[in-house]
């Protein structure tokens, strides 16, 4: 005899038993448009090249962007991330704000190349600073309000550059009022802000600082990124940003953290969301693919799916462009 739960077990898995099946029933999809690709620009070329930590992923000189937007157009991608690397650093990292820096260089050149592409640029200090923090240090090693000024004027040289939308990953309080109202003032009101509002102190971040020459040279940053422990303040962080002025907000690590981009989903339905997947996810599945311990191309779609099915509207990763062709193969060009 077939019980009542049996038949609703048997009813359930009909339509996994094809692949024409399961894909009417499908739920999420990933497309191009998801995507985000981080790029690290280098302003020595010397420092340019592939990165030991990140396979795959290298640092840029300014005269390989062309080649590299073009690449990513060309996949469907619609959006970079752009980190700075100067070729020189100093306590105060005062070099980011230069309107002749890295980063406004490297946005003039992608919106000759393809005026189209929506260009978000970092705005923090720690690539800058001989230190490797995310601010100016006062004399007990706290970062302290001068920060924000220089944060301010780095978020207008780029928006003065072209960037529309800036990106301050420092996790600082006030950043995101301070960078809003000081755009606002200087006339660059359309441009956008993208607040890392909920980053953890995580241990997934290493390779990134390896690629960004960016790791701090003493301490650490748990004074002000978030405690992987915490969900609620999580909410109160994306809240107070979003009310100061953010456009959109930031969860990272992705993958770690899909409770949380599924609870922000519910509790800010109207909030643009965004995922970072960062270096350390990424490292891990390139790492284990290269050794053969799993399908590299599976477990890439798979981490990326998952994180949209949270709840995420867009996708930073490392894999953008290919995770990007991968889409079109399996689902073709959808909206």
């Amino acid at each position: 005899m077939i019980t009542s739960d049996t038949q609703s077990v048997r009813s359930l898995s009909r339509f996994r038993r094809t692949p024409a099946l399961r894909a009417l029933r499908r739920e999420t999809f990933l497309s191009p448009s998801d995507f985000i690709q981080p790029l690290f620009i280098v302003e020595d070329p010397q420092h340019a090249g592939p990165i030991s930590s990140l396979p795959g992923v290298s640092r840029l000189a300014l005269t390989e962007l062309d080649g590299a937007i073009d690449q990513i157009v060309a996949a469907g991608i619609r959006g970079v991330l752009l980190f700075g690397i100067p070729a020189a650093k100093d306590d105060d990292g005062l070099h980011a704000a230069a309107p002749d820096g890295i980063i406004p260089r490297a946005v003039r050149i992608i919106k000759v190349r393809d005026p189209g592409l929506a260009v978000m640029t970092d705005v923090c200090l720690c690539q800058y600073t001989s230190h490797g923090h995310c601010g100016i240090l006062d004399s007990d090693h706290n970062i302290n309000e001068r920060t924000l000024d220089v944060l301010a004027r780095i978020a207008c040289a780029h928006a003065a550059a072209g960037s529309d939308v800036v990106a301050p990953s420092g996790m600082l309080d006030g950043s995101v009022a301070r960078i809003r109202a000081s755009l606002d003032s200087a006339g660059y009101n359309i441009t956008a802000v993208l607040s890392y509002a909920v980053k953890y102190a995580s241990a997934f971040y290493g390779p990134f600082r390896e690629a960004a020459r960016s790791s701090p040279g003493f301490g650490d940053r748990r004074s002000h990124q978030l405690d992987p422990a915490n969900a609620r303040e999580a909410q109160a962080e994306a809240t107070q940003d979003l009310a100061e002025g953010a456009d959109a907000v930031i969860v990272k690590p992705a993958g770690p953290s899909l409770d949380i981009i599924a609870h922000l989903r519910l509790a800010l339905p109207t909030a643009h969301i965004a995922a970072y997947q960062v270096s350390g996810e990424y490292a891990m599945i390139a790492a284990a693919a290269e050794r053969g311990w799993i399908d590299e191309r599976a477990a890439i779609m798979e981490s990326l799916i998952t994180i949209k099915r949270a709840g995420a509207g867009m996708i930073i990763t490392y894999s953008a462009i290919r995770a990007a062709r991968w889409a079109t193969e399996e689902w073709g060009t959808r909206p």
